[in-house]
């Protein structure tokens, strides 16, 4: 009876840790010894768990615009590092300092981020113009 008690247990802290587990990921897809900066207009801000998101259009040759996704930390994180969920809206100009998507693609993980009042915000406590 001991050891069906013990294997249950397992499996059950195995099922509720499991989402938790699933739903962190690496850092590896973005390339950090490049940084890429760029200022464009906020399409979205998605203050949400487990990150934060900003889509920005960003002014590409001959007039045309190049989207792109820019990956945070958490919001309890960002908070941490003086972040409000107020401090980017749809049609602000921003300027990101990013590391780039190694896939070539229009993304990055935000290094910092130059926001409306000129505020240099990083990506998460400490991380002003340093490493994630």
């Amino acid at each position: 009876m001991t050891i069906r008690f013990s294997v249950g247990i397992l499996l059950c802290a195995a099922i509720v840790a499991a989402p938790r587990l699933s739903a962190h990921h690496s850092f590896a897809m973005f390339d950090t010894a490049k940084r890429l900066t760029m200022s464009g207009t906020v399409t979205a801000f998605e203050w949400t768990n487990p990150h934060v998101y900003i889509e920005l259009d960003v002014p590409a040759e001959k007039g045309a615009l190049k989207h792109w996704s820019v990956e945070l930390g958490s919001p309890s994180i960002l908070m941490q590092a003086g972040w409000k969920f107020s401090d980017v809206k749809v049609n602000d100009k921003i300027t990101v300092v990013l590391n780039p998507l190694r896939s070539g693609e229009a993304g990055g993980l935000l290094v910092t981020a130059t926001v409306r009042d000129g505020r240099v915000l990083g990506n998460g406590p400490g991380r002003v113009g340093g490493q994630p």
